[in-house]
């Protein structure tokens, strides 16, 4: 019903004029996506020939089963990078296998309406992941670019390392296929838009390569069809390895829903229309679960096809379907064509992708403004995703931002004492009956929460002999149990020392917490105040306005 409802909404006034709109953006999405389906099946561990069935289907399966008109789904560079290091554990039926099961997980995210947690990821987190697979991706591709071929390694930073501790010696034909294509992608946007600059240099390569006669590899064969032979059976799935690949499904549900859920945020900024994220998750779930069984790889969102397409003018997600039939009918047309591009040519392809991924301007922002704990949380990821996986790269980088936070949330908690002041409550209205010096009143501002209760106590340590205190807690927006007992001990200390504590300003949820744990009973609700000028009237006995002109303070 909810996507019966979206359809609705989207083809509401739909006409032949919106159709030629999504036909030229769908066209022009097409011939961006097609080196990138080739390249990202390569990448994945997979063939270029899955690259292109993953796209095909993402196109017409996710798109018309997802949350929001603009989105373009296929294989990813983000993705491919945690599926090339799957591949080479489990082989492709660990591929195919994981990429079920993460398409289940995102379908009960997305049932379950947990959507909106994904983004509660931090920016510099985000960051770190993107440059780390960016690493992982132009690691992969060092082999193809040079001509070459070295030992697998256990993860990308001991791959790196084989190059520095042995002696490789690079086929010149390869090194130069690549550097043509790298080449081509760096002008071609300059000189003009119309032809994308990846495809424009795959072209280039692979002539090259045929006329000159080079003996470099190719891609190969490409299967006239979108069933291929090497897909997911029931008697292909690796039973005994499934326990081993539940974190790896983790991690693919996990990148799929946030490059999904970031890329619609990024579409519903150019496009001014909102994503059902929860609808977007299932669509992506679904997808990911029926791909495999014709033999691709795991699919999401993809920010670059998707902000092509909407630039170039698209309206709805039949925009996605052109984009399918077009590489649908490339695999059909022109395979032989496809299947002599040189792999040095995707390797060049690749890195060039690898080098764009990376958020430069969120790190050139981190860097320009000093904020160290971005850097830091940053850092950590990108090295942790390159070293480990995406799952744990992003426990550990949101450990560390939440630490980071928990330390700064700790430090901005501020007490400030001052006495009573005649002059300002007679400024607002009040008249002084008795003057009494030994009346002060604590500003607490901050969170109060167990990383700042020291902070708290040690003020009131050194509180003097006072008949009466009133502490003021309008900038505290929230309080944990620790918090609830700290205000208890410096309650029972000075109400032992015979001083009455009287609470002003609490906020909604600190008053809350003030009833719940039995710390309102303990005060009286006759020493909680709305504000600090009316604590004062009440402990000093004065004369004032009507309630209604009293400050607050």
């Amino acid at each position: 019903m909810k996507l019966l409802s979206l359809y609705q909404r989207e083809f509401a006034d739909y006409d032949w004029k919106a159709f030629q709109r999504d036909l030229l953006a769908g066209l022009t999405v097409g011939a961006v996506a097609l080196p990138l389906a080739l390249a990202f099946g390569v990448a994945s561990g997979a063939t270029a020939a899955a690259g292109m069935v993953t796209a095909i289907l993402a196109g017409v399966l996710i798109a018309g089963l997802g949350g929001a008109s603009y989105q373009i789904s296929g294989p990813t560079g983000a993705m491919s990078a945690v599926l090339i290091v799957l591949a080479q554990r489990y082989g492709l039926p660990g591929v195919w296998v994981a990429g079920v099961m993460a398409g289940i997980f995102l379908v009960l995210l997305g049932v379950f309406r947990l959507g909106r947690y994904i983004a509660f990821i931090p920016s510099p987190v985000i960051t770190g992941f993107t440059s780390g697979i960016a690493l992982i991706i132009a690691i992969g591709q060092i082999d193809n670019f040079l001509g070459i071929q070295t030992p697998k390694a256990d993860n990308s930073l001991a791959k790196l390392l084989f190059y520095f501790t042995h002696l490789v010696v690079p086929d010149w034909h390869a090194l130069a296929l690549g550097g043509l294509v790298i080449a081509v992608m760096l002008i071609a946007p300059r000189l003009s838009k119309t032809i994308p600059g990846s495809l424009l240099g795959l072209i280039l390569a692979a002539l090259v390569a045929a006329v000159a006669g080079w003996q470099v590899p190719i891609i190969g064969d490409i299967p006239r069809t979108i069933l291929l032979d090497q897909r997911l059976t029931l008697s292909a799935i690796p039973w005994e390895a499934l326990s081993g690949l539940l974190t790896p499904a983790i991690s693919i549900a996990a990148l799929g829903g946030i490059e999904s859920l970031l890329c619609g945020a990024v579409g519903s900024t150019m496009t001014g229309k909102p994503i059902d994220s929860n609808q977007e998750l299932i669509g992506q779930g679904i997808g990911n679960i029926l791909i495999p069984f014709f033999g691709g790889v795991p699919a999401t969102a993809a920010i670059a096809r998707t902000s092509v397409g909407v630039k170039s003018g698209g309206l709805t997600r039949v925009m996605s379907f052109v984009h399918a039939g077009v590489l649908l009918l490339s695999v059909l047309a022109l395979a032989p064509l496809i299947g002599r591009i040189p792999m040095a040519a995707l390797a060049g392809v690749l890195m060039m992708t690898a080098w764009r991924m990376n958020e430069w301007e969120s790190i050139r922002f981190f860097t320009r403004a000093r904020l160290k704990h971005a850097l830091v949380g940053m850092l950590v990821t990108m090295i942790a995703t390159v070293a480990l996986d995406l799952t744990q790269a992003i426990l550990i980088g949101i450990a560390i931002s939440a630490l980071i936070y928990l330390r700064q949330s700790a430090g901005s908690m501020g007490v400030t004492r001052e006495p009573v002041d005649p002059a300002r409550l007679r400024q607002i209205g009040h008249r002084l009956l008795t003057t009494d010096s030994s009346v002060h009143i604590y500003y607490l501002t901050g969170p109060l929460f167990f990383g700042s209760v020291n902070t708290v106590l040690e003020a009131f340590k050194n509180a003097g002999d006072w008949r009466a205190l009133i502490i003021s807690m309008r900038g505290v927006p929230l309080i944990d149990a620790m918090g609830i007992q700290a205000l208890e001990q410096i309650v029972e200390t000075e109400r032992h020392r015979g001083a009455q504590v009287c609470f002003s300003s609490l906020q909604p949820a600190v008053r809350e917490m003030f009833a719940r744990t039995g710390l309102l009973a303990k005060v009286g609700e006759e020493n909680i105040f709305w504000s600090a000028d009316q604590a004062i009237v009440a402990v000093h006995g004065m004369a004032g306005p009507a309630e209604e002109a009293v400050a607050e303070r």
